[in-house]
């Protein structure tokens, strides 16, 4: 059966005599295969979720289950992507995602991160899954090994490859973010280039600009000193200035 074909069968079973299995369904994903891909799915919900922490209408998670076919609740060749996001939806934990319990939403962005056991996966049934039932509009994918790095725009029903900017970065037309490579990992940069930071990373800034601040008004305090003691050395009272 072809994943078209595959598609109208799922459309059929949206009838009313259809039953659903319950919606609170527990994620059933493998632990992630190595610390790099651990770290490298964190750093991309954290600084979304920072960059957005305004925001309630995304949802963003990694290596959990999506559940998109109620007569069989997950596809045996089929994992969960290592992130995803969804937008105009709610923002809050869940167990798995459970496409028919989320008004038939499916991730706006994927993001797969590769290893050599899952790539070729990956670049092979997952996109097309990803493109034939999911109509994930934006699909990307990372080995944080080599580097590797494309990215992939749903339009008229097929993938086109994404065509990198002069920094290497691919754009996000769902996020309206550019995702890129910095310092071996992938990240996200703003329309106006800056990189998304995580709340350690801005922590970190904010600290940095406090001693930096703090340091300017020593050096203010100490010229003030100095041209005081210039003055009293001359007779002058600065008091009286």
């Amino acid at each position: 059966m072809s994943f078209a074909q595959d598609l109208d069968t799922q459309e059929d079973l949206l009838e009313e005599d259809v039953i659903f299995p319950p919606g609170d369904l527990l994620s059933d994903e493998p632990p992630l295969e190595t610390e790099l891909h651990l770290r490298q799915m964190m750093l991309l919900i954290q600084s979304l979720e920072w960059l957005w922490r305004e925001r309630q209408d995304f949802y963003a998670c990694g290596n959990l289950t999506i559940y998109y076919s109620p007569r069989q609740r997950k596809s045996e060749q089929f994992r969960g992507p290592d992130f995803f996001v969804v937008l105009g939806t709610e923002r809050k934990p869940r167990k798995s995602w459970v496409v028919w319990e989320e008004n038939g939403q499916y991730p706006n962005v994927i993001v797969e991160i590769l290893s050599p056991k899952t790539a070729a996966t990956d670049r092979g049934l997952k996109k097309q899954i990803y493109q034939d039932i999911f109509r994930t509009l934006d699909y990307f994918w990372f080995d944080p090994n080599s580097l590797e790095f494309k990215g992939f725009q749903l339009v008229g029903g097929q993938y086109q490859e994404l065509q990198p900017n002069a920094d290497g970065w691919l754009w996000s037309q769902q996020l309206s973010l550019y995702l890129g490579i910095y310092d071996s990992k992938l990240r996200f940069f703003t329309v106006e280039k800056q990189l998304a930071s995580t709340p350690e990373e801005a922590a970190e800034q904010e600290r940095q600009r406090a001693e930096q601040v703090e340091s300017q008004l020593n050096q203010e305090r100490q010229r003030t000193e100095r041209l005081a003691q210039k003055l009293r050395e001359m007779g002058i009272d600065p008091s009286e200035l």
